[in-house]
């Protein structure tokens, strides 16, 4: 798989270009590329903002998402998010919207580790996000949908893992069995949907941020609630995590784990086109969800 190739050329000066003609205030500060994800390009703008903006078609609704929703939802939430500070829209090369956004300190939660004992501060999180959506907020066909709409997804990426799928043991396969057959007992909430290491920023040992919301929907949390496996890195946060969150039933755990191992398989998928970090994502997730809880 690896990373999808962009359908639009970037370049320092044609994203100077759209802020001289948009944001003209903002144009003079040093401009420099600083991440390019799956679906957005990150440009580091000044010391305090970056711009954010669409590599791909299909990515340009994700942008809208977060420019609509996320200023609306980030009030009541307990780490930091980039919501945007300024909109774009389509202009001269460039056809979609885009984003000025706060540029948040910390390192990404796979090349950082939390501390110890950050299970309170995950589940806190989760616990302010995790509320009633409204009924026009967006839905996401990959995200908070019943897990067996995700089955043939599972299937098909473990196919192609060839070698590596020797890492999802039979205790996995078990694992997303039960999983599967866990009745969807939650209302629908507010849900990040892709809150994987490289979307949380992590400083000085402790969760500080969540970026990239352009999956957010309403949907099944249980979808976020993976993130267990994925952020913590010891048993007993985990568990302290679990026990914080008081609402959740052992129904949504066990979609939860199930949510864990499809995202672990999928980065590992992702990997053999040449995503170390994914791989080692996938690769720890596999261990917590056989080490507990």
């Amino acid at each position: 798989m690896g990373t999808p190739p962009a359908d639009i050329e970037f370049s320092d000066e044609r994203i100077r270009r759209l802020l001289e003609v948009q944001h003209p205030d903002l144009a003079h500060l040093p401009l420099r590329l600083a991440a390019c994800g799956w679906d957005n390009a990150i440009y580091r703008l000044g010391d305090e903002l970056a711009v954010r903006l669409p590599r791909r078609a299909l990515a340009a609704a994700l942008i809208e998402n977060e420019q609509r929703w996320l200023p609306q939802l980030q009030r009541r939430l307990t780490l930091m998010t980039p919501a945007p500070l300024r909109v774009g829209v389509p202009q001269d090369w460039f056809p979609w919207r885009w984003s000025v956004i706060p540029w948040l300190p910390g390192e990404t939660a796979d090349l950082a580790l939390p501390y110890l004992y950050q299970g309170e501060a995950l589940a806190a999180f989760l616990t302010s996000l995790h509320v009633p959506a409204p009924e026009d907020a967006p839905r996401n066909a990959y995200r908070g949908v019943p897990l067996l709409q995700r089955a043939a997804k599972f299937t098909a990426a473990l196919q192609s893992l060839a070698a590596e799928s020797q890492r999802v043991t039979r205790r996995h396969h078990v694992l997303w069995e039960h999983a599967l057959a866990a009745p969807l007992d939650d209302p629908d909430t507010w849900i990040h949907g892709d809150l994987h290491p490289r979307n949380v920023l992590v400083s000085r040992g402790r969760f500080d941020a969540v970026i990239d919301w352009g999956d957010m929907a309403r949907g099944d949390r249980a979808t976020d609630l993976a993130a267990i496996w994925t952020l913590l890195p010891d048993r007993e946060s985990r568990q302290r995590a679990m026990t914080c969150c008081r609402a959740v039933s052992s129904h949504a755990w066990q979609r939860a784990r199930g949510w864990a191992l499809l995202f672990a398989v999928i980065l590992l998928d992702a990997s053999i086109g040449g995503d170390y970090r994914m791989k080692v994502i996938a690769q720890r997730t596999l261990e917590r969800l056989l080490d507990g809880p």
